[in-house]
């Protein structure tokens, strides 16, 4: 294709957007709402994974050691630990601080801890945070077999309850999202058919005037693409200016980031991903859908010629 013809059909797409503007309006508003619907579904799954994922790295394991497990002991039980690949933190719990913080949560009976005078009757542990949680019950299992370690203290039934969730939340929005997607396609498919369908006299002409199929299709593909590219800047807007207001409504509720509502992903840290995500994905669908909707009508022709 020569540069002048390149030149001039890219102009035709341009001219046509506006030419054709009740079309292709109707044809932004559906792209539009696709990708805000799908784009926002991804958001809610992502942040979803975030807040678990935040309430997992507050969930910690307590091991006991022996009475009689000598300082040298702990220290080899500790290097233990932080050898484990399954073990992000390791911190030692001394008896004396253990002691510390029970009298000061159990403050009206200091005459009970009075009694005891010097005695500690609290033994040394280990607080550790697991990786992974789904693997919590080997890591567990590992470490009951160290030798100087009394038993272990877990959520159990938390980490069952968070790792359930996570599964069941992974399955719905999968499915809501691969729904919205074939919906979103077969919406846009059908308001570009009906917009080539809009312009079959136009295709008529520059078939009898001996235009090529690819000399047809190219302006349709250029004016797909800009419809698909507006689409996603204001999807990119949209999601940016109710996506921020949501993040600091939640924001000023503490209890909220007290259960992991504080590990909501800040769009700063998101947005460029999300405006790529967002232009790519309608300029490639529209260009496509358009170009595809125009192969259908030509062959369509074709064959009743």
């Amino acid at each position: 294709m020569k540069l002048s013809s390149f030149r001039y059909l890219v102009g035709q797409g341009f001219d046509n957007v506006w030419k054709n503007r009740v079309m292709a309006f109707a044809s932004f508003c559906v792209l539009l709402v696709s990708l805000l619907l799908v784009g926002i579904s991804v958001l809610f799954y992502v942040n979803i994974n975030a807040i678990i994922g935040g309430i997992e790295d507050k969930n910690e394991v307590i091991i006991y050691l022996l009475d009689d497990t000598s300082d040298e002991r702990i220290g080899e039980i500790g290097e233990t630990l932080k050898a484990m690949n399954n073990v992000s933190s390791v911190t030692l719990y001394t008896r004396e601080e253990a002691f510390a913080d029970l009298k000061a949560n159990m403050s009206d009976y200091t005459e009970v801890f009075d009694s005891l005078g010097d005695d500690n009757p609290l033994p040394d542990a280990f607080r550790i945070r697991v990786a992974d949680i789904s693997r919590m019950s080997e890591t567990l299992k590992a470490t009951e077999q160290i030798a100087g370690v009394d038993y272990v203290s877990s959520p159990d039934s938390f980490v069952e309850l968070l790792t359930e969730t996570r599964r069941i939340i992974t399955i719905v929005a999968s499915a809501i999202i691969i729904a919205l997607l074939i919906v979103s396609m077969v919406i846009i498919s059908n308001t570009t058919r009906a917009s080539v369908f809009s312009r079959r006299r136009e295709i008529s002409i520059m078939q009898s005037v001996g235009a090529t199929k690819g000399f047809i299709r190219f302006p349709f593909f250029i004016e797909g693409m800009i419809t698909g590219f507006l689409a996603g800047c204001f999807a990119t807007l949209l999601t940016w200016f109710s996506y921020d207001s949501l993040v600091n409504l939640l924001g000023r509720f503490d209890v909220l980031s007290t259960i992991g509502f504080g590990n909501v992903i800040p769009y700063s840290k998101i947005g460029t991903f999300v405006t790529l995500a967002y232009v790519i994905a309608g300029s490639l669908i529209g260009a496509i859908g358009s170009v595809l909707s125009t192969r259908v009508h030509l062959k369509y022709r074709a064959a009743n010629m």
